[in-house]
């Protein structure tokens, strides 16, 4: 994908020096003003390493179920949160910094810094709104049971850590694998990327594997 929103790292500028110097520290400036909206502008707080690893404990291990009947279709999203605002524009505006919306909701301007891989965006098509747990792995987990009604809470829950602003390639690097085969590229995010995902797979009911419960445990433990 043609990358137009990234932020530039480099200054091209061939004023003066001063100028040069000026324009470096306002960069700076908003760099750290941006990071420090965005280390609050993230979904709700999973518990913490020691909570976790007791829902980890608690969960079900139990061998992934079939694929049999599943589409994502069976998990309605995005539905309509307030107004003209669905779900993937409300996750926009409280992930982003200095976002501003149409009257149709979508984003006009902003930038967004992903947590998997620490990357800044000012295009929201460079973004994908992830499910922590993804859609099909909760269906081998036991979604395939539930209500269509169930499952598209589920998919569009703003109460949990399970919806994220992310780089969309790596997004569907990670595709709807467990963290026993994927892991965010940034791994200063790994702590938080487990606690988040046994709080989702913990608040819903939906089993582990052995491997995957084996590397939430190794994650847990670096944190």
């Amino acid at each position: 994908m043609k990358r137009t929103g990234i932020v530039a790292t480099a200054l091209t500028s061939t004023a003066s020096l001063a100028a040069g110097a000026a324009v470096a520290a306002a960069v700076a400036t908003t760099a750290v003003t941006a990071t420090a909206t965005a280390a609050h502008a993230a979904p709700p707080p999973p518990p913490g390493a020691a909570e976790a690893g007791r829902h980890l404990t608690a969960l079900k291990v139990a061998a992934e179920g079939s694929m049999t009947g599943y589409s994502r279709e069976k998990f309605p999203h995005w539905i309509t949160i307030s107004g003209a605002c669905n779900t993937r524009e409300t996750v926009l505006k409280r992930d982003g910094t200095g976002v501003r919306t149409g009257s149709d909701c979508a984003p006009t301007s902003g930038s967004w810094t992903s947590p998997y891989d620490g990357a800044r965006w000012t295009e929201p098509a460079d973004l994908d709104i992830d499910h922590m747990v993804p859609l099909a792995e909760a269906w081998r987990s036991g979604a395939s049971a539930w209500t269509t009604a169930r499952r598209q809470a589920f998919a569009n829950d703003l109460d949990s850590a399970q919806l994220w602003a992310v780089t969309d390639n790596v997004n569907q690097a990670k595709g709807d694998k467990d963290p026993a085969l994927w892991k965010p590229p940034l791994a200063s995010f790994r702590c938080m990327y487990a606690r988040s995902w046994i709080d989702v797979k913990y608040r819903y009911g939906l089993t582990v594997d052995s491997s995957e419960k084996s590397a939430l445990s190794g994650l847990l433990g670096a944190c």
